[in-house]
């Protein structure tokens, strides 16, 4: 009988605390271990940055950018939901947003001042192929994961529409309209049309930010099965003001070592790009790629729990802030960069732009999705991938 109640004894006791205390030791270090890489990567990431500036990298110096390089997109996408998980949505799919744009436009305006002639295309081919990653790729991935997961992905038309529009305009002003100009010969804008396009790019882009965090916020929020608002993640605790800081700081380090180990690793890519003979453009759709990894990564986790909007605002939101911010910087820095700087697209991509437009446009009205709607975006994007690489 003792026996008996010795074992129920500690059944009870289990079920009290079910992880024995080495257990728990072991799970305590495995959570310190994971937030300690996060710190680290960024800062590793900074100081290799730093020691390979502007330098001709080895084999083994390629190969160790690019691991650091890697991990420096998971930690920009821990510290990005941190902050995310802060602040709210949708302040925190624009903070992602906003981040890795200001980087990105930086990254542009290095590599003009350094290209030459080269450099002419290189802000339309870059803001291009960031629209067309993340308006086919980040949506589609996300509306693909979201139904298989979901069965159907769910999201609000009204605030994924007028981001949509948004995108469009900022696309035709300043992308499409400089192919059939006259002023100046060339895909170009003149002085004073540049001017219009900048300043239309920049009140756009802050009419939609006003709308989106103040005006209508709950049109950017995650629905529910039922069309409810879901305002928040109760059931998970927010991090403090000191610890959301850190990560915001921690998310900025991450992502200009992002930036800045791609522009190092560039030349070998350019090598092995003309190597191959394909047109120089594919390096600004590479290095987009990479610059836009940790909004993806981000995007694809919140469809994954059926935050489809998230998704939505990240994918959406980085294209009108790549090409809201961008083509102003660009447009300022024209002043004094070296050349002709080229915005218009050619008969091919115009007409990719479009068919996505009209495809985003099907896409967005019903506000629910099926794996149909994912797969045509990313058939979209793989259409323009092959037409960069063989046009």
């Amino acid at each position: 009988m003792l026996d008996h109640q010795d074992d129920a004894r500690v059944l009870i006791e289990h079920a009290k605390d079910p992880e024995p205390c080495e257990d728990r030791t072991v799970i305590t270090r495995l959570k310190a271990l994971t937030g300690a890489w996060t710190i680290i990567v960024p800062v590793l990431a900074v100081v290799l940055l730093i020691f390979t500036w502007q330098r001709s990298l080895p084999g083994w110096g390629v190969a160790l950018v690019t691991v650091v390089l890697a991990g420096s997109v998971l930690a920009a996408v821990h510290h990005a939901e941190v902050v995310a998980h802060r602040v709210g949505e949708p302040f925190g799919s624009l903070i992602l947003a906003v981040a890795v744009t200001v980087i990105e436009v930086a990254l542009i305006v290095t590599l003009m001042l350094d290209g030459g002639d080269k450099s002419a295309t290189l802000a339309r081919d870059t803001v291009f192929a960031a629209v067309m990653i993340t308006v086919n790729g980040i949506v589609g991935l996300s509306l693909l994961v979201g139904s298989l997961r979901h069965r159907v992905a769910v999201f609000n038309p009204e605030g994924s529409g007028a981001a949509l529009a948004t995108v469009a305009t900022l696309a035709t002003l300043c992308l499409v309209l400089p192919t059939f100009t006259t002023s100046k010969p060339g895909p170009e804008y003149s002085p004073p049309q540049l001017i219009f396009a900048a300043l239309a790019s920049l009140v756009l882009y802050g009419l939609f930010v006003a709308t989106q965090t103040v005006r209508h916020r709950s049109y950017f929020l995650p629905l529910t099965r039922q069309g409810e608002v879901i305002d928040g993640e109760d059931h998970v605790e927010r991090p403090t003001t000191r610890v959301a800081l850190g990560s915001l700081f921690l998310l900025c380090m991450a992502l200009v070592g992002v930036v800045g180990l791609a522009k190092g690793v560039s030349p070998a890519i350019e090598g092995a790009i003309e190597s191959a003979g394909m047109p120089h453009s594919v390096v600004g759709v590479l290095i987009a790629m990479l610059i836009l990894l940790p909004e993806t990564i981000a995007a694809l986790r919140a469809a994954r729990r059926d935050r489809v909007q998230i998704s939505l605002n990240l994918g959406l939101g980085s294209a009108m802030a790549s090409i809201g911010l961008t083509i102003p910087t660009v447009a300022i820095a024209s002043i004094w960069l070296p050349g002709s700087l080229i915005l218009g697209l050619g008969a091919t991509h115009m007409v990719l732009l479009a068919l996505t437009l009209v495809v985003g446009t099907l896409t967005v009205v019903p506000g629910r999705a099926t794996p149909l709607q994912g797969g045509v975006h990313l058939v979209l994007l793989a259409a323009y991938l092959e037409l960069a690489v063989t046009p």
